[in-house]
């Protein structure tokens, strides 16, 4: 029994951990306004006869707050790095000079901010859902191990764990979000 406890805890712990992650990795795609290599992370180019992420065919790196350079290890791939990069659906223009591709990041409006901050807070409440999903398996699974003989003194004790388990990840999940929508409507 105690080991079934051990394995529950460390695994409510590992799932709020990966939707932290998860949150994490998807706010860092979300653009505020200053160029970083990541919001070309999405980008499939078409080469060699495949589709292969952008970072498996150049270098991406940024000269300044605004402007992302793409510097291919191959220069045949600059056109197939260019359309790939328009067909991202990101809204940004990349310009090829020969040998490298220049892309200049528009400054957001304050309605296009509104937007991402929007889409921010959306997938904070998507990550804390999966927080509460952590808590309902958990908790299903003590009542399960009461049925088996657990004490009920046991289980109130192990399901206010679970809720501190909880209420840390989502207080992580909010202080994401306000540094994000902070970070998204500094200009």
């Amino acid at each position: 029994m105690e080991e079934e406890i051990e394995m529950l805890l460390d695994e409510a712990k590992a799932g709020n951990q990966k939707s932290l992650e998860h949150l994490a990795a998807v706010l860092e795609k979300i653009r505020a306004g200053k160029a970083t290599p990541s919001m070309l992370d999405s980008v499939q180019v078409e080469a060699y006869g495949a589709g292969v992420p952008l970072n498996q065919v150049a270098n991406v790196n940024t000269l300044d707050a605004k402007t992302i350079t793409v510097q291919p290890w191959d220069k045949s791939t600059l056109d197939a790095i260019a359309t790939g990069i328009i067909n991202a659906n990101l809204g940004l223009n990349p310009q090829n000079n020969g040998s490298v591709i220049i892309i200049n990041v528009p400054m957001l409006t304050e309605e296009r901010r509104r937007e991402f901050v929007k889409k921010a807070k959306a997938e904070g409440e998507n990550a804390k859902v999966s927080i509460r999903n952590n808590r309902k398996d958990a908790n299903d699974y003590l009542k399960q191990l009461r049925n088996d003989g657990l004490s009920e003194d046991v289980q109130k004790g192990l399901e206010a764990t679970i809720q501190e388990l909880t209420n840390e990840a989502i207080a992580r999940i909010d202080q994401l979000i306000v540094k994000k929508e902070a970070d998204i409507m500094t200009v």
